[in-house]
């Protein structure tokens, strides 16, 4: 279906001359901007013109909503939480067929999002409305600012929901497809999703059922929903990721594939028996914020030329080092995507495969089967690979693999849980290899760590204390004449201060020197005393450069590093 170009639209509006269009097109070869915001610039049409003419584009109706009045029986259909998740309003409903208000018009798989959310809907019907209304009629309808959680869980029974401890099957499937617990469990992903979190926690107390999100490496705590409802929740959890629901007794791991706003999201769930109940983590892989770019990374150009040195070598070992959560798996996976190409293979193994990355051969280990580590290493040395990613060096078997596979010709990469770059020569030791097998092999150690931003809608300067800078061995006279900010909190950070985070790196560059320390057997006090003579960024001292550039604060610096000083 070929659609009318917007200036044309615009013109038989009578808003717009043959003149203007011109112009505007004229501007957008230059510019790429599209025509539509051109013409708002320009001051010849509205944002309100622009999303009635895109509707006229796209075949739809246009809703002015500054001149509808929506019962409040239909804005009950969608709490808060979806609207806003979703940047739609609800406007009629007839008993069937729910109408809904979009701002985008070419993003219509936001419909199919809502049938996820609101099971109890059958049909869904958009209409295209004015982006800033949409905002604006969410903020008027929904005046708390708040999801609905006190109006969904009022209208949750309890006696269908709880129970007498006894595993039934039938009754726990009947539990977990109840229409409110599937609308809690929906809110909740879609309030973490908005908030950007990593992981979701459900935890049964013995008393109480806590809900807590992890957003920039932080753990947050929302309302709770009733203990009744834990069982019936972590239940329905399993079923969406195909688990047993019956087996209680024993950790299960799965995965939940969703879409939300457009936007493809894989949820790894993780379940653990616990005295009152099943513990549930579920990790958020948000594939459309993914971003495997080495530049977007946050090295500092001098870091990403070394960086770039080190893994561009034919062979020897490359490491990560870093407690769960740092990044290391989206470091390593930007190296690799890099290096992806049709003469370069690649082949990886990890537990668990976090992202499906393409043109790169991934492998599962499964452990439970006797597929471990080193068991894949030795399969994959006979596919002829160019790069190996090993997920992590958990032992000693591992490590020797590792090694003779960089020793015929092989670059491999992996990960290590070490609180800084020197101190994994020290592990790898710890795991029984011989030292001159390490200092034969290994290229480079690159710890990092991940340190909250400042959020740049609250960003305010201020005087440190002296206790501050003592803890980061500063004085006034150091910092004389240097700015610091802190975030004040604002409803951007939801009151945090800080919105997303920045990364803070170490990279040990094996030399001969650090070779003949590692032959040695050197303490990881000499290795880091060497490395650091040699030119080797601490993470403290990333930390700092962060600090000073007004990225992060002293607080944040220092909690993130404070185990590596």
């Amino acid at each position: 279906m070929t659609h009318k170009p917007l200036g044309q639209i615009f013109k038989e509006m009578g808003l717009v001359t043959e003149y203007d269009i011109q112009q505007a097109l004229a501007k957008q070869k230059e510019t790429g901007e599209a025509i539509g915001q051109i013409l708002v610039g320009n001051g010849l049409v509205t944002e309100v013109d622009l999303s009635r003419a895109l509707a006229e584009q796209k075949g739809m109706e246009f809703v002015d909503l500054e001149k509808v009045e929506i019962p409040p029986e239909v804005i009950d259909l969608i709490d808060h939480t979806t609207a806003e998740t979703f940047q739609v309003m609800p406007l009629e409903f007839d008993g069937s067929t729910l109408v809904v208000a979009v701002s985008r018009p070419d993003n219509l798989s936001v419909l199919d999002d809502l049938r996820f959310s609101l099971p109890e809907v059958s049909n869904f019907k958009a209409r295209v409305a004015n982006e800033e209304q949409v905002k604006k009629a969410i903020e008027t309808y929904y005046q708390d600012g708040r999801s609905n959680m006190d109006e969904l869980l009022a209208g949750v029974g309890t006696a269908a929901l709880e129970s007498d401890g006894a595993t039934d099957l039938a009754q726990l499937e009947a539990d977990a497809n109840a229409g409110p617990v599937v609308k809690l469990l929906n809110m909740v992903l879609l309030q973490a999703i908005r908030d950007r979190a990593a992981d979701i926690h459900l935890e049964p107390f013995e008393h109480e059922f806590k809900v807590r999100y992890r957003v920039d490496g932080v753990l947050y705590e929302m309302m709770p929903p009733p203990i009744h409802l834990a069982r019936a929740v972590i239940s329905r959890v399993k079923v969406m990721a195909s688990l047993d629901i019956a087996e209680t007794r024993l950790p299960q791991d799965g995965r939940i594939e969703l879409n939300v706003g457009g936007n493809p999201i894989d949820l790894r769930v993780s379940t653990l028996p616990t005295m009152y109940g099943e513990s549930v983590v579920l990790r958020i892989l948000d594939r459309s914020n993914l971003a495997l770019d080495l530049e977007k990374l946050g090295f500092r150009p001098d870091e990403l030329d070394a960086f770039r040195n080190l893994v561009a070598k034919p062979n020897g070992i490359i490491l990560v080092t870093g407690p769960t959560g740092s990044g290391k798996t989206t470091t390593l996976y930007s190296v690799l995507m890099e290096a992806n190409s049709v003469d370069v293979k690649i082949i990886t193994t990890e537990d668990p495969v976090e992202y499906d990355l393409e043109g790169v051969i991934q492998v599962q280990v499964q452990e439970e089967i006797g597929l471990t580590f080193a068991d894949c290493l030795r399969s994959i040395l006979r596919q002829d690979p160019d790069k190996i990613l090993v997920g992590e060096v958990r032992d000693l078997e591992t490590a020797q693999i590792a090694v003779e596979s960089s020793l015929t010709g092989h670059i491999v990469y992996s990960t290590l849980h070490t609180n800084d770059a020197p101190s994994s020569v020290t592990r790898i030791l710890d795991l029984g290899l011989e030292p001159f097998l390490i200092a034969a092999t290994l290229e480079g150690v690159i710890a990092q760590r991940l340190a909250r931003r400042i959020c740049l809608n609250c960003k305010t300067p201020y005087d440190p204390t002296e206790q501050e800078l003592y803890e980061l061995e500063l004085t006034a006279t150091e910092t004389q004449g240097r700015e610091f900010y802190f975030g004040k909190g604002c409803k951007s950070c939801n009151g945090t201060g800080y919105k997303g985070r920045v990364a803070l790196f170490e990279m040990m560059i094996v030399n001969d020197r650090l070779r003949d320390l590692i032959m040695n057997s050197a303490s990881t006090a000499e290795l880091r005393s060497a490395a650091r003579e040699d030119g080797m960024r601490t993470l403290r001292d990333s930390g700092l450069l962060h600090i000073y550039d007004g990225i992060s604060t002293i607080e944040e610096v220092v909690r993130e590093t404070i185990s590596t000083v």
